[in-house]
């Protein structure tokens, strides 16, 4: 293959790389923006708010995610609904997650996940999702779960991506042994899990 030829393609590459990450950006900055502007109380969950406290850390140990996920408040939801369908999102409820397609050709690939503050997200977790007073607007004007907060919820669901969003925060020095203290069990047990996982104290 020609030198110019496999450079093209490797820009294509890196280029449809950037545009990913651009999306979801995009995405996650609409939604915010629209649910501010029509005063609905909301918090970014999941991996987008996992790499946003690592970013207040170490910008360089910050994980990319397709996913973004946001805390409501049920009582508020159709206010939120309205604003997101301004902002061109699509409603739609499927197998029990509400989702907000990014417009009417998306995937639940290219969608907001909603979880309802103070419910639990499947019946046997152990614990509900958190509040809404849960959280902090972080530099830059995002407003995502406290961290104290967002490792619960992580606890509480506990699925492979759970347990490398906690490390990764463990990693940054943003959990320690000392929240042991504040977590019941089960949480308590997975997360001193994870803590003594050799994995806990070097980066992949």
């Amino acid at each position: 293959m020609p030198t110019n030829a496999k450079s093209k393609k490797d820009v294509s590459v890196l280029e449809r790389m950037v545009l990913a990450v651009e999306r979801v950006r995009d995405r996650l900055l609409r939604a915010s923006g629209a649910l501010e502007a029509a005063h609905v109380p909301y918090a970014v969950i999941g991996g987008n708010a996992v790499a946003a406290w690592v970013a207040t850390v170490d910008v360089s140990a910050a994980r990319n995610t397709q996913d973004v996920d946001l805390l409501l408040d049920r009582g508020t939801f159709q206010t939120a609904k309205t604003a997101l369908e301004q902002a061109a999102f699509v409603y739609r409820h499927a197998r029990g997650v509400d989702l907000f397609l990014d417009g009417p050709n998306a995937t639940a690939r290219d969608a907001i996940h909603v979880v309802f503050s103070g419910e639990k997200v499947r019946p046997e977790y152990p614990l509900p999702a958190p509040d809404l007073d849960e959280t902090e607007r972080l530099p830059g004007g995002l407003t995502v779960l406290r961290c104290d907060s967002l490792v619960r919820m992580k606890l509480t669901s506990f699925r492979l991506k759970d347990q490398v969003h906690i490390l990764d925060l463990i990693r940054v020095g943003l959990v320690k042994e000392e929240a042991l203290k504040t977590l019941p069990d089960p949480l308590a047990s997975r997360l001193r899990q994870l803590l003594e996982d050799p994995e806990a104290r070097s980066f992949f």
